[in-house]
């Protein structure tokens, strides 16, 4: 298996690693900062550096079981199994997609009551899918994301047991993605305090660690994607 760095430590830029396979449909290391594509939120891009070369990570992706794959760019060079290599992630394209996905979990909040059924994590527009007739409108949703923003919310990780999810169905939102079973424990991302809750829900992804980080939002359009299905599409204002 390969030891997800990222989900305890999202802020870590560079790792080193084993490579356990090498090859051009993947580089596989025991241990790796590179987020894989999932949850609609992309994998990331970088760098894998070794001793005597060097090569482009152009995508990363889930391979078997709990392996990730870091995909080189076409015909990069291949690190040899066995070798230590430094991997750097393409920080500035990670951060902005942090934010961005912190966000969406801001318009998941706004959104009381409706399920959600898609969505995507983009650099410059990101967008949630809703089982929802009539949402309010564009510049309520959009004053209340900058009022979450503005204040500031902590954001932080927590590991649960599977069966807390049992026990309080209302914290899936998603009809499309179930929390993945089988490991024991569940991975949950909160946003605010006990007190002043703002989002709690099973969450796989990288987020900043407070509100804050994320900068004023835009809320772009509203579209109707079907009788009771409604896609808010945000990105970064200004």
């Amino acid at each position: 298996m390969t030891e997800k760095l990222f989900l305890d430590e999202p802020r870590l830029r560079s790792a080193s690693g084993t490579v356990l396979a090498s090859g051009p449909e993947g580089i596989v290391l025991d241990r790796t900062v590179f987020y894989a594509r999932s949850g609609g939120q992309p994998g990331d891009l970088g760098v894998l550096r070794w001793a005597g070369g060097q090569t482009a990570i152009a995508d990363t992706v889930k391979g078997e079981g709990e392996t990730i794959l870091h995909l080189p760019a076409p015909g990069a060079a291949l690190p040899p199994v066995g070798a230590t290599v430094e991997g750097e992630i393409d920080w500035d394209r990670r951060y902005r997609l942090m934010r961005m996905h912190t966000a969406m979990h801001l318009l998941c909040s706004l959104i009381k009551g409706a399920a959600v059924t898609g969505g995507s994590v983009g650099t410059d527009r990101s967008r949630l899918d809703f089982d929802l007739p009539n949402p309010p409108p564009k510049e309520h949703i959009e004053a209340g994301l900058n009022a979450l923003i503005d204040a500031d919310h902590p954001v932080r990780i927590e590991w649960v047991d599977e069966a807390v999810l049992d026990s309080n169905l209302g914290l899936v939102r998603t009809m499309s993605v179930a929390p993945p079973r089988g490991a024991g424990r569940v991975r949950l991302m909160r946003i605010g305090e006990d007190d002043a809750l703002v989002d709690l829900q099973p969450c796989g992804g990288t987020h900043v660690a407070r509100t804050g980080e994320i900068g004023r939002i835009a809320v772009v359009k509203i579209e109707n994607k079907g009788r009771q299905n409604r896609r808010i599409i945000i990105a970064p204002a200004g």
